[in-house]
């Protein structure tokens, strides 16, 4: 019998089904222990606590919109007619179930390391058509595993062109100048170590996530035929004369995309290839509309992306109010300033490793934790001779290791394939403890080298 980690991975799923909330109560539950903490732990009043809670809700509104943004664009352009052939061509390669879990990993990691937005959209859209062409071939796929590949390939992220850190560091003007300097991406996101590393990640994940396929066939949950949302059609077109032919025209839709097409041009002769979320988001958008078929074609399959946005919208207010406590009454440096100070300058890099994991829970955005975290790592860095890019990157490991089990980042994913989060959640907690040994021995090893 080939080697099955299924075992090993059942207690996680089993425990994980029987006890793991939904994602909107498991929001509500961190709310509450945030409250309690910050009452308990800062010289904070009850009432204090919850004015600074209800101060913080609207603090990720810029953010939810550019996520949903990110989420129907990104959509749309993944269901476009040339970008779903890629995608159909790549489904078809798996020829056994191994296989089609590593595939699915390993597509959504490459996109990650490109952009996180595209990495969840393009690993959704890959389980979907994974699952959807196992099934015709009578190839038994367990879905929820294959979704949870694509959710662990994601975990790389951070290692990539679209790292909050890296990014914020190597900016010209950024808050934190003063004391860190320019870093540039050569010591960070294209650091030799981290590029090894990032691989090694890959290659685990996919490994991983290749033998935790059920060995009892019973058990096997394969992609619903309806998983995928339709196809979008021009039935919003006017009936006749002018309107439907400007409609239609496909010559608008190109227009439209080519203006997108010379914004990004501008951007990038004078930015360099530096990616935020919003020029990710022009790009999608304008690479959509120039492979749409018309204008009216585009709007459908936006439409259709849309009906994914509820859950995003109704959760992150809570995540926004989670930071402002975190951050308002200065929980957050009592989670780092213990850490910190356990720390030696070969170990620092690992502690902000893990001090990103934990603090990762209550902020889960890689931009918003940096901002939080980067003034007491960056100090200390300096006090104990730590290099600078260790302690960036070592935050920026544990803020995309604990997504693994924080719901905060499933809900684009989730969203498109249909699932809870309970449902992959098992599957990723194993991947958790595989990535967990790779970042932490990884940044031991590049701090006890430096």
């Amino acid at each position: 019998m080939a080697f099955s980690l299924d075992r090993i991975a059942r207690p996680f799923v089993g425990f994980v089904e029987r006890f793991y909330p939904d994602a909107f109560v498991f929001a509500l539950l961190l709310t509450g222990a945030t409250l309690t903490m910050a009452v308990g732990l800062t010289p904070t009043s009850p009432l204090e606590a919850v004015r600074i809670w209800g101060d913080g809700l609207s603090g990720l509104l810029p953010f939810i919109t550019q996520v949903a943004l990110t989420l129907v664009c990104a959509h749309a352009l993944a269901h476009t007619d040339a970008v779903t052939r890629v995608i159909e061509r790549v489904a078809g390669l798996p020829r056994t179930a191994p296989g089609a879990y590593a595939l699915v990993a390993v597509v959504a990691g490459a996109a990650s390391l490109f952009a996180w937005s595209l990495g969840l959209v393009v690993g959704a859209l890959a389980a979907l058509a994974v699952g959807r062409t196992g099934r015709e071939r009578g190839l038994r796929l367990h879905f929820p595993l294959l979704v949870a590949s694509a959710y662990g390939g994601f975990t790389v992220w951070h290692m990539g062109y679209s790292s909050s850190a890296a990014l914020f560091v190597a900016t010209p003007g950024h808050a934190l100048e003063a004391s860190a300097g320019i870093v540039p991406v050569t010591e960070t996101i294209f650091a030799p170590w981290n590029l090894a590393l990032a691989l090694v990640a890959l290659g685990v994940i996919a490994g991983v996530c290749s033998r935790m396929g059920p060995e009892d066939e019973a058990t096997v949950v394969e992609c619903p035929e309806d998983a995928e949302l339709p196809a979008a059609s021009d039935a919003g077109s006017a009936p006749s004369g002018l309107g439907r032919a400007l409609d239609e025209a496909r010559w608008l839709s190109l227009l439209g995309g080519l203006l997108f097409v010379a914004w990004l041009g501008q951007w990038f002769v004078a930015e360099g290839f530096r990616l935020t979320l919003n020029v990710v988001n022009w790009s999608f958008l304008g690479l959509g509309l120039l492979l749409a078929r018309s204008p009216i074609h585009y709007v459908g399959l936006i439409a259709n992306a849309s009906r994914a946005l509820g859950p995003i919208v109704l959760q992150y207010p809570l995540y926004a109010g989670i930071m402002g406590l975190m951050t308002g009454t200065g929980l957050v440096d009592v989670f780092s300033d213990g850490f910190v100070a356990i720390a030696t300058r070969e170990t620092l890099g690992f502690f902000a490793f893990v001090s990103g994991g934990v603090l990762n829970f209550f902020v889960p955005s890689g931009g918003g934790q940096w901002a939080v975290q980067g003034p007491i790592f960056i100090a200390a860095a300096k006090q104990l001779g730590t290099p600078i890019p260790e302690v960036v990157m070592g935050v920026a490991y544990g803020d995309q290791w604990t997504n693994l089990i924080q719901p905060f980042w499933t809900l684009p994913m989730l969203a498109i394939v249909g699932l809870r989060a309970r449902a992959i959640m098992g599957y990723c907690l194993v991947v958790f403890v595989a990535t967990g040994l790779v970042f932490g021995g990884g940044l031991l090893l590049v701090g006890t080298s430096s």
